[in-house]
């Protein structure tokens, strides 16, 4: 019996031992995870201890494509003993897992001047759809300055402000494809000058006019349906234009790619002045979130070629339309044509009689 009972200790022991220190015979490291490394790098003091490298916002973290593999994913040298062991830990390289584009990038001229991560910031990388075209342009630009933009582009290109103003750089600058039309809201200030200037509206701003419970989309988005029509488009105009709001539409790429090459069907004006591709006769509103990134609402297919209906601040010659300048055009040519045939007829039905009068 007291053997029994020393075997039977001895059992406890060897699997608690093994449930410990593991059938390898070594101690597991320190599992961590997202909510570890943010409970330090989440906290803003942490920029004045070591820079502001250090810190990362985690409300717009969590929503970056990168949450989902989690922090040691990228930085798999952090220690047990992290941050005491003064070892920074090692950080992943994009084309590990990013290794087309990567190749791709290798190949363009942008190469031999920028990292990755001198255009994208990891810790709040977002896809497309979920970054404002203003805000590409605005990265373009951090090296690109807008002045010298403008001047090169103006040398063929006529109101260069506006088409810079109408489509982000990588529009034109890419191989990008399948291109829509995009509004963002634009907040415009009245100053002495004559042109109005305006930038994209705020999460805040917005909210100012939404309705709390449903959120920002609430705007635009009246029956909650998650699709905006025509008459919502007119009844946020009439909202908008109270607080000196507007939409502002971008023709943005759907897909877009890292070689930096500018096709030649970019210099041609019917690239985009012509009704040719079906997705420019789609268009979204995208709205900014709470903790930065923007939600697209796709509205009413068509809406878009209704610029005197739907959107009267976007206009885009080839690409949209109006049903009532349609009309009035119509009626203009005909009438035109209408004179000189009725003009004609009577003379003709009235030859005869004319020459006996002679």
């Amino acid at each position: 019996m007291h053997k029994t009972l020393r075997g039977f200790l001895l059992l406890c022991a060897v699997s608690l031992a093994l449930s410990v220190i593991g059938p390898g015979g070594l101690l597991p490291a320190f599992a961590w995870d997202d909510d570890d490394c943010v409970g330090c790098h989440g906290d803003p003091s942490i920029a004045e201890e070591g820079g502001a490298y250090l810190y990362v916002d985690p409300a717009r973290f969590e929503q970056t494509s990168h949450a989902d593999v989690g922090c040691t994913s990228c930085h798999d040298s952090v220690t047990d003993d992290h941050p005491e062991d003064d070892q920074r830990p090692s950080r992943a390289g994009c084309g590990e897992c990013h290794d087309d584009v990567e190749a791709e990038y290798a190949e363009s001229s942008h190469s031999e001047s920028a990292d990755c991560t001198d255009c994208h910031n990891p810790h709040n990388v977002r896809p497309l759809v979920g970054v404002s075209a203003v805000e590409v342009n605005r990265t373009c630009m951090e090296c690109h300055g807008e002045e010298d933009v403008v001047a090169s582009h103006g040398v063929w290109l006529p109101q260069t402000t506006l088409h810079i103003r109408s489509m982000p750089c990588i529009a034109c600058h890419t191989a990008s494809e399948e291109f829509t039309v995009t509004f963002y809201v634009e907040s415009v200030t009245h100053g002495m000058s004559l042109d109005p200037t305006a930038s994209p509206a705020t999460h805040d701003q917005l909210m100012a006019m939404a309705n709390e419970k449903e959120g920002v989309a609430s705007i635009l988005d009246g029956d909650g349906d998650e699709r905006i029509s025509i008459e919502e488009l007119r009844t946020f105009y009439q909202k908008a234009k109270a607080r000196d709001m507007r939409l502002w539409g971008m023709m943005t790429p759907e897909q877009v790619t890292h070689d930096f090459t500018t096709l030649d069907n970019r210099w041609d004006c019917s690239f985009c002045h012509a009704r040719g591709p079906e997705t420019l006769q789609e268009s979204f509103v995208a709205l900014p979130g709470p903790h930065g990134g923007y939600e697209r609402i796709p509205v009413e297919s068509n809406a878009v070629l209704g610029a005197l209906y739907g959107s009267p601040d976007f206009y885009m010659i080839g690409a949209t339309r109006s049903k009532v300048l349609t009309l009035l055009g119509a009626l203009i040519v005909l009438g035109g044509l209408a004179v000189p045939v009725f003009h004609g007829t009577v003379r003709l039905l009235t030859m005869r009689y004319r020459r006996r009068e002679k």
